[in-house]
């Protein structure tokens, strides 16, 4: 359980941060991202994503949750951020994590924004 909260919280500074490197490390060649626009990318896609200017800022995250089944663990949390007109945002994401030859990586996200 601790190793995957420490994967979640890198997820998180890695996006507020723009840290690609620490998505090419964790995410697997087949993860793919549900955005809050309800299109779909893939891992290459992701990454490109994560390297362009973000319309949110100060991103955090609450309400953590994280369930393990086995081999597969689910992440669950709450995000809070500012919106690029300065309000406040709230939105939800859940990862979906698989260890494969004992390493967690990263399959699956969906992120909710409101």
């Amino acid at each position: 359980m601790n190793q995957l909260k420490h994967l979640n919280a890198g997820y998180m500074r890695s996006v507020a941060l723009k840290d690609v490197d620490w998505f090419r490390e964790h995410l697997s060649d087949d993860f793919v991202n549900s955005n809050p626009d309800g299109s779909m990318v893939d891992r290459a896609g992701f990454i490109e994503q994560i390297a362009k200017p973000a319309a949110i800022s100060n991103l955090g995250y609450e309400d953590e949750r994280i369930r393990i089944m086995g081999d597969m663990a689910i992440i669950h949390a709450r995000t809070t951020y500012t919106k690029a007109d300065g309000s406040a945002g709230l939105g939800r994401y859940t990862d979906s994590w698989a260890r494969r030859e004992g390493v967690w990586v990263c399959v699956a996200a969906h992120v909710t924004r409101g």
